[in-house]
């Protein structure tokens, strides 16, 4: 063992000062699996990242949440030209499908309104999500408060003027004052503002901070039922340990013979169970987890070549040593690790290269756009693990052909 351990060290040395003497070779064979290794851990860190971020954005929600809707979160097999003719779900489907449902720990009603101005006094906020929703709204999402609270049932059946609004919003309208209490205009009523959220920063799927949560029944009132420009939800949150099957064919059955669907014809609703939508996003990754490997491979190729073709020059230059050394009693396998020693070492550089790029890209991007782009240890573990292939594939030919040469005439032709 202590022999093999020897002929590693001495194989590893030799590499080195190969390296060291060949000062411009060593960089342009560098250049290769640098920009290889950079390709493909820069895709594979930006997408960690991406993942990692929708990941915590999506953590306070329960996977097993139910969107019922006239839309679908994914692909359809329904025609598009079909799927434009389901009608909007009602509020009184809500109310019917309320009392009528079992094994549900909360359920709500939410309609997707356009974005608009909020303003108090002088001030004034634009591009506002405004969320009108049911009271159950706070225990499905778990919304957390920095002051104030949500509206009550009766506030919601109601349609009282209170309104539950953003961090950012309170601190753009109001600065350093207290919001409670305090009225605001939206949809040009004034409404009491009761609640301010806790500050959430950014999100890949938006954010708290700037959005304003009114009684549903307001923007019912004010915009009807019928409102094509409006989309309704009915949101389910079923009890723990339901069989989600069993629950959604209840949602179904019930819905069909609330709105008098006849039996062979298909639903005129879509049942969108909140882990769908992530098992998409995680599809959507794979996706371009793929695309970056086919699209960095070929950078990783030629890389791989590059450091092939320096490695056969190198053996040829030192035919001449090399006889020297195998007529001094030098194995075949000291002069195979030597070589493969220095395309190992070589492809490793270049790729500790690249990820020091990624690095500093990364704190770069991460500073300027206010995203966090984390390059993991495993990527690091993945990026100098392929140099280290890389190195060993492309190395290993050059190193058989100087192994196997002949000592006599090594030492002729280098003469």
């Amino acid at each position: 063992m202590l022999v093999y351990f020897r002929l590693l060290s001495e194989s590893f040395r030799f590499a080195i000062n190969a390296l060291r003497n060949n000062k411009l070779r060593t960089l342009l064979s560098l250049l290769g699996v640098t920009i290889g290794i950079f390709s493909i851990i820069a895709v594979l860190a930006a997408v960690d990242s991406l993942d990692r971020k929708i990941t915590k954005d999506l953590s306070s929600l329960d996977k097993n949440t139910i969107y019922l809707m006239k839309m679908s979160f994914g692909p359809s097999e329904i025609p598009q030209w079909k799927r434009e003719q389901f009608p909007n779900v009602k509020y009184d489907e809500y109310i019917y499908l309320k009392g009528a449902m079992t094994n549900t720990d909360q359920m709500g009603y939410q309609i997707f309104t356009k974005r608009e101005s909020i303003k108090s006094g002088s001030n004034t906020v634009s591009d506002v999500n405004v969320v009108p929703v049911s009271h159950e709204f706070i225990d499905i999402q778990g919304l957390e408060f920095e002051d104030g609270r949500f509206y009550n049932e009766s506030e919601a059946n109601s349609a009282a003027p209170v309104v539950v609004i953003g961090n950012e919003i309170a601190k753009s309208l109001f600065e350093d004052a207290d919001p409670i209490g305090k009225k605001i205009r939206l949809y040009g009523q004034r409404f009491t503002v009761i609640g301010v959220l806790k500050k959430e920063g950014s999100g890949m799927f938006g954010n708290n901070d700037t959005s304003a949560f009114i009684p549903v029944n307001f923007v019912r009132q004010r915009f009807g039922d019928n409102n094509k420009a409006l989309v309704n939800v009915i949101i389910f949150k079923p009890q723990s340990g339901v069989d989600m099957d069993a629950y959604k064919a209840e949602i179904s059955q019930k819905l069909r013979s609330f709105r008098g669907v006849k039996a062979g014809e298909i639903d005129n609703f879509f049942i969108n169970v909140f882990s769908g939508f992530t098992d998409l996003i995680d599809g959507i990754i794979s996706q371009m987890n793929m695309v970056g490997w086919i699209i960095s491979g070929f950078s990783l190729l030629v890389g791989g070549f590059g450091i092939a073709n320096i490695m056969f020059v190198s053996v040829k230059e030192r035919t001449n040593l090399i006889g020297i050394q195998k007529s001094l009693g030098a194995k075949n396998r000291f002069i195979l690790f030597q070589f493969l020693f220095e395309a190992i070492i070589l492809s490793v550089i270049g790729g500790i290269i690249g990820l020091f790029m990624v690095w500093i890209i990364a704190l770069v991007l991460t500073k300027a756009l206010e995203f966090e782009f984390v390059l993991g240890i495993g990527n690091i573990l993945l990026g100098t693990g392929l140099a280290a292939l890389i190195g060993l594939i492309s190395g290993i030919l050059p190193a058989i052909s100087a192994a196997k040469l002949d000592p006599v005439e090594a030492i002729r032709t280098g003469m």
